[in-house]
C-alpha cells in the first residue's frame, strides 16, 4: 500500500512539471487579439498619462490562448523583448495603434506584453513578425469605425446591450467577436462599461475565427461606451 501511494504522488508530481512545461513552452489553440477603448482605462484605472483619452481603440495585445483555459499560456520559455527588432518604421505605426494609454511609455508596454504572450507563441511568429500581424489586425479590423457606422459611438447617457454592440462587428467581419467589460461600483451598478473588443485568429494568427463567449461583459446589464 505504501508503495501504490508513493507510485501515486510520483504520478501526480510528473503530471504537475509536464503541466507546467507544456503551459511555459508555449502550447495554445487559437489567438485573442484584443483592442481596448482607452477612456474606460482611464476611467477604472488611478491615472491615465493623457488627460483626454485617444477617442479610438488602441491594441492591448495578441494572446496566444487555449480553449480549455484562454489566460493561458503565459510568460513562456523564449527570447526576452529586443526593442531593436521593431524596426523604426514599425515603431512609428505602433505609437498610434498600439500605445500605453495609462504611463505613456510605450516600448515598456510592447515589451510586457511580448514577454507574457509573445514569447508563447515564438515557434509560429518572431518578435518582428508579431508585432507586425499585430499592426495588419488593426488596419483590416478598425472597431471604431465598425461601431461608428452603426451608429455607436462614445455617449455619456445612451446605453447598449451586448448584442447591440456585437450585431455590426460580426456583419463586418463575419465572425463572433467578445466583449470585454469594467463594472461600475455597486452604488452604480446599473450599467457596465465597455473596455475591449476580441477578435479571434487560428492557431497560426492568420485566419480569423468565431471567438468562444467566455467571462466578458454581463448579459442581463446595460453596457455604456462613453
Amino acid at each position: 500500500m505504501a508503495m501504490l501511494k508513493s507510485s501515486l504522488a510520483l504520478l501526480v508530481l510528473a503530471f504537475a512539471f509536464f503541466f507546467c512545461y507544456v503551459m511555459s513552452s508555449g502550447s495554445y489553440d487559437y489567438f485573442q487579439f484584443v483592442q481596448q477603448w482607452p477612456p474606460t482605462n482611464c476611467r477604472v484605472r488611478t491615472k491615465c498619462s493623457n488627460p483626454r483619452p485617444l477617442q479610438y481603440f488602441t491594441i492591448h495585445g495578441l494572446w496566444p490562448s487555449n480553449y480549455s483555459n484562454p489566460k493561458m499560456p503565459s510568460n513562456c520559455i523564449g527570447s526576452q523583448f529586443n526593442e531593436s527588432k521593431v524596426y523604426p518604421r514599425l515603431r512609428s505605426k505602433l505609437r498610434i495603434s498600439w500605445p500605453d494609454v495609462e504611463s505613456g511609455n510605450d516600448t515598456k508596454f510592447w515589451g510586457d506584453e511580448w514577454n507574457k504572450h509573445g514569447t508563447c507563441s515564438q515557434r509560429i511568429l518572431n518578435q518582428f513578425q508579431y508585432f507586425e500581424r499585430s499592426q495588419q489586425m488593426w488596419r483590416s479590423y478598425n472597431i471604431t469605425n465598425i461601431l461608428k457606422k452603426a451608429q455607436i459611438v462614445p455617449n455619456a447617457t445612451q446605453t447598449w446591450s451586448y448584442s447591440d454592440i456585437v450585431s455590426p462587428i460580426k456583419t463586418a467581419t463575419n465572425r463572433t467577436p467578445l466583449l470585454r467589460c469594467k463594472s461600475q461600483p455597486k452604488s452604480q451598478a446599473n450599467f457596465q462599461l465597455l473596455h475591449e473588443v476580441v477578435l479571434c485568429f487560428d492557431y497560426n494568427a492568420l485566419v480569423h475565427i468565431d471567438c468562444n463567449r467566455t467571462a466578458g461583459c454581463w448579459n442581463n446589464v446595460d453596457i455604456k461606451f462613453q
